[in-house]
């Protein structure tokens, strides 16, 4: 039996509408470097391919390979490696993020020094050195290298999600084994721990890794822990 009038005219305004919906879609597709950008401006942590993947092809109904979304996001690279901006995209653990330029570093640390009212003391950044560079470790070998007591240092450094408890040692009493974690990589801009600078990279104080991150500049020199 074929359709009737009124549903013709029903058939015929769904094809509208949906031949509506693929236009604005294919419109908005054009636009996709804007897209992936404002996820990543919006995006708490570094964002990966895959969940850039997923939430274009959920919010157009389309199916985005991985390979369009990389053609957007090396556009977009090399668009905000120009001069002309101070901050860029870069990829951290296997996603992107937002970063000012190391030319701006320092106008960034003075401001960040006059406004945090709180940062990792000079405490905290001994033990998170030690621990990046001589994971997994025990709060042993940590106090047996620093000569004091890492007891607080290590409770706030797990507190501030910059390290984490690894599993336990073999040795007597099993102590728990300290190593960083993902938010260490972001915190300090590292991409794997290969990027960690090399001991002779930072012999001299002024090279120190908690000198590469303004962010670390202590607000209180007499202060021991954060």
């Amino acid at each position: 039996m074929p359709p009737t009038a009124k549903q013709w005219k029903r058939i015929a305004e769904i094809s509208r509408h949906s031949l509506s919906l693929i236009v604005q879609n294919r419109a908005t597709l054009e636009r996709l470097e804007q897209h992936i950008e404002a996820l990543i401006f919006v995006a708490e942590s570094p964002i990966t391919l895959k969940e850039i993947q997923s939430c274009l092809n959920e919010t157009f109904e389309v199916e985005l390979s991985e390979e369009e979304i990389r053609t957007g996001l090396n556009q977009l690279m090399e668009r905000y490696a120009e001069e002309r901006f101070s901050i860029e995209i870069v990829e951290i653990a296997d996603g992107f993020q937002f970063l000012s330029k190391g030319a701006f570093h320092n106008t960034i640390g003075t401001y960040l020094k006059q406004t945090t009212q709180r940062r990792l003391s000079r405490s905290a950044l001994e033990t998170i050195s030690i621990i990046a560079y001589k994971q997994p470790v025990t709060k042993g070998e940590l106090e047996t290298i620093r000569g004091v007591s890492c007891d607080y240092t290590i409770q706030k450094l797990l507190e501030k999600e910059l390290v984490t408890i690894v599993g336990r040692s073999e040795g007597p009493g099993r102590p728990l084994l300290y190593g960083t974690s993902e938010k260490f990589m972001n915190y300090f801009g590292l991409k794997s721990i290969k990027d960690l600078p090399k001991p002779k990279e930072f012999s001299q104080p002024e090279n120190s890794i908690g000198e590469q991150a303004p962010i670390e500049e202590e607000v209180t020199p007499d202060s021991e822990e954060s």
